[in-house]
């Protein structure tokens, strides 16, 4: 029973990361409520595994229909996997618990701040060019790297945000963007947890297939309705996010 609850869950989950970001809210709570007894790390590496493959058929269908900023990009993932190492290695000697606190209320300046700027997102202005979105882009991909080895929750939501707010790209574009850079963290991560030996890939394997399915569906979505759609989808998902982590850190 509990393989059907947890497949229904990353079929979820890969859908709502492909539009925004943020699957981790819906696949992590359902791993832990299937499997309560289980190392955490454990957890935490079905999650990458599942996501993964997810994110990076979410990223491969952006591609083709997005005009991606490589020359920034790819730096960035590199910046992104290299921060997620260092961050899913911290996390095996000290535990994350202060930033449960913490993360809600930025979170909650996140979504003020969106909803604060109507047009935040609508359209695709690029703020830098050459090596300064280069810089910028790496800056994005090591720090939310980081806390995406470490922690976790919201990354793809923060990617998004950053690419939106701090690169002036739209919703759509900052998304596609997102995924090929939580795709590098993703794989980080996973390989540090598969080195640990926390992954179930029996597991991890079918929630992939699920996540997969999704994740078509969520690409195929957003493609067809734009920025405005994944603008709306965002303020959704943050807002969830807000709820489930104020929960977690301050009712449980």
């Amino acid at each position: 029973m509990e393989i059907f609850f947890v497949t229904a869950a990353s079929l979820l989950a890969g859908f709502v990361d492909a539009i925004v970001g943020g699957g981790g809210l819906v696949l992590v709570p359902a791993l832990f409520a299937a499997f309560p007894s289980t190392h955490p790390a454990t957890l935490f590496g079905v999650n990458k595994g599942a996501s993964i493959c997810g994110t990076a058929v979410a990223c491969v269908q952006y591609a083709r229909r997005v005009d991606l900023r490589w020359h920034a990009l790819l730096p960035a993932a590199l910046a992104g996997f290299a921060g997620s190492m260092a961050g899913a290695w911290l996390v095996t000697e000290i535990s994350p618990q202060f930033l449960r606190r913490l993360l809600p209320l930025v979170l909650l300046g996140v979504l003020i701040y969106t909803l604060a700027k109507k047009e935040l997102g609508h359209h695709h202005a690029p703020r830098f060019a050459g090596r300064a979105e280069t810089l910028a882009a790496c800056c994005i991909g090591l720090v939310i790297g980081f806390y995406d080895g470490f922690f976790g929750p919201g990354t793809g939501s923060f990617l998004v945000f950053l690419f939106v707010r701090w690169l002036g790209y739209d919703f759509l574009n900052a998304s596609a963007s997102a995924k090929l850079v939580n795709t590098a963290t993703n794989l980080s991560a996973l390989l540090l947890f598969a080195y640990k030996g926390h992954v179930w890939w029996h597991i991890a394997l079918t929630l992939a297939v699920a996540n997969v399915l999704g994740s078509l569906l969520g690409t195929h979505m957003a493609l067809k309705h734009g920025a405005r759609f994944v603008r709306v989808v965002f303020i959704l998902v943050v807002s969830a996010l807000i709820l489930k982590t104020s929960y977690d850190a301050f009712l449980r």
